[in-house]
């Protein structure tokens, strides 16, 4: 079995992008890899209280991350510094993800086999 990471920058309903890697993420896990999630940058926005996909043409990406459970992904993690500069804070978010200073990063990189930043 193999560590997977993955690293999410974009903001979420921000296009195909951001769906398409919430897609392999779950087809990864459906193959019994271990998956882990960062979120950096404006990727803290996808476990942002309160999204109204339903005015978008996109899949609710949030829906997708609540679900994340089911399939057994526990390992998300969102970076201390986005998620400040973005004005947010933990409470501001519907999972608790673990915060992860901006120099443990690369530490946490280096524990995975293989990383998809998107």
């Amino acid at each position: 079995m193999k560590n997977y990471l993955f690293v999410l920058r974009k903001p979420a309903h921000s296009g195909a992008l951001v769906q398409e890697m919430l897609d392999i993420i779950l087809t990864t896990v459906a193959f019994d890899q271990q998956v882990s999630i960062l979120l950096l940058d404006d990727g803290v926005f996808h476990l942002k209280n309160n999204q109204h996909a339903e005015h978008l043409a996109t899949k609710d990406t949030a829906a997708m991350f609540k679900a994340l459970e089911l399939y057994e992904v526990y390992a998300v993690y969102i970076e201390e510094e986005s998620l400040a500069e973005r004005g947010l804070t933990q409470q501001d978010l519907f999972l608790r993800p673990e915060l992860v200073p901006r120099g443990q990063i690369s530490a946490l990189m280096a524990q995975n086999d293989v990383i998809f930043a998107g």
